[in-house]
């Protein structure tokens, strides 16, 4: 196949299709489509939810907010290209649009696990330290871990497309995903690509995997503090204002494991496995998050349902 659209800054890009199914995947981006038309409405309604009702103004649902804000981006960064291609054939990426792609991908990820990093120690501090709850997570502290999220997600990310722009690329340009991410693009270099390969897995652990570490040491914390209590009653009833953040970062994290299992050890999978690993990790947890929140959260199901105009009975 001629790759034609290729740019001074590299060439362009193939986006993976599914062998054999090239004729069905008009109707296979109905649901996909059906998903981010989920994800959008789910995480627009958290988004209103929250700003409309004054009670939800403090730190575990502004971090919500950020969450479903997250979830929007990463899910509008990826799904209509897929599905620009999925129902009118645009399969080819531009090498610009691909780096950019890319990016906002990792980039959106990585503060997406710094805010479920927050929201955990959130948990921590309302737990184990109820009384300094108030003094310690303010709206403006919380306003600048926001911030702090973004940076920590660009100055490790913003490397990764420049390593990739100066390599060449000679041989297939296929990609195995729908999407562009930075191991499969790299794969497709015709050179050493030991910096993006060390520099890649370095970022990654030391965000994602950092992060994942942190999360479970404030759970083993707020455990070993819910298990001082008397009664099992208060116990399940302390524990249970946890549920929610347990449930969105497995949902964050599993999906992120699988995909990454995948990429290392996937390599003689159907091509059928990488397309769909990619498409969970981008909409399962934009989907999922505004209704794992919506069922655990009374104040935000009232608040939707009056946005709605219709009567709670």
């Amino acid at each position: 196949m001629p790759f034609s659209n290729s740019s001074e800054l590299g060439p362009s890009f193939i986006l993976a299709s599914i062998p054999g199914l090239e004729a069905a995947q008009s109707w296979m981006a109905i649901p996909l489509c059906s998903a981010y038309v989920l994800a959008l409405a789910g995480n627009c309604a958290v988004l209103l939810a929250v700003r409309a009702e004054p009670s939800l103004h403090a730190p575990m649902y502004l971090f919500l907010c950020m969450l479903a804000a997250i979830d929007l981006a990463l899910a509008t960064a990826t799904v209509p290209r897929i599905l620009s291609f999925y129902w009118f054939g645009s399969r080819e990426i531009s090498f610009g649009a691909c780096l950019l792609q890319m990016f906002l991908i990792h980039a959106l990820s990585a503060v997406e696990s710094t805010v479920l990093l927050a929201m955990a120690v959130d948990r921590y501090v309302a737990i184990c330290h109820p009384l300094r709850h108030a003094a310690i997570l303010t709206n403006r502290a919380t306003a600048k871990v926001g911030l702090l999220a973004m940076a920590r997600g660009v100055l490790f990310f913003l490397p990764l497309p420049l390593l990739l722009l100066p390599l060449p690329f000679c041989g297939s340009r296929v990609l195995s995903h729908s999407f562009c991410l930075h191991q499969d693009v790299m794969n497709l270099a015709c050179a050493n690509t030991t910096p993006s390969v060390v520099y890649g897995l370095t970022a990654i652990l030391l965000v994602m995997g950092l992060d994942a570490v942190l999360i479970c040491l404030s759970y083993i914390l707020i455990l070993h503090a819910v298990l001082r209590l008397a009664a099992w009653r208060e116990r399940l009833k302390v524990f249970s204002t946890c549920i929610a953040h347990i449930c969105v970062v497995l949902v964050f994290y599993v999906p992120l494991i699988g995909l990454s299992v995948v990429h290392r050890f996937g390599k003689d999978l159907a091509p059928l496995v990488h397309i769909i690993m990619g498409n969970i990790y981008i909409l399962v947890p934009a989907v999922l998050n505004p209704i794992i929140y919506g069922v655990r959260t009374k104040q935000i199901q009232r608040r939707i349902l009056s946005l709605m105009h219709v009567t709670d009975r």
